[in-house]
């Protein structure tokens, strides 16, 4: 079982219910197990971070970046968080916003080929 801290569960669910438009875009897609019949969750804590998207199974880890994420300060809080992720042997896949909105094929084609 991964590590979790358990305080950070209200805010988990309150991500859970207010995904962004690109959160909502790809988890229509990989919900219900359909990739390859794998169960990917939503918002799920690992250790003191919240992931977008998991799935135990293969572990992978799947992240859609806003433009937050590009500044300094993003990136390096992104590289941290996943180096702690890595060191839980769970791969990360990342994918812009815009990525997702604008070639959602392009994504779960990158999707497949990690499972």
């Amino acid at each position: 079982m991964l590590p979790y801290n358990k305080n950070l569960k209200p805010f988990s669910l309150d991500l859970r219910n207010n995904l962004t438009e690109a959160e909502n875009l790809l988890w229509s897609k990989i919900r219900l197990r359909q990739l390859n019949g794998l169960r990917f969750n939503r918002q799920k804590i690992i250790g003191e971070y919240i992931v977008d998207f998991y799935c135990h199974q293969v572990k992978l880890v799947i992240e859609l970046d806003g433009i937050q994420h590009y500044s300094e300060v993003g990136k390096e809080w992104d590289e941290v968080r996943d180096d702690f992720l890595k060191s839980l042997n769970l791969k990360v896949l990342r994918f812009s916003n815009e990525q997702v909105l604008n070639h959602i094929d392009f994504v779960i084609k990158k999707i497949h080929e990690n499972l």
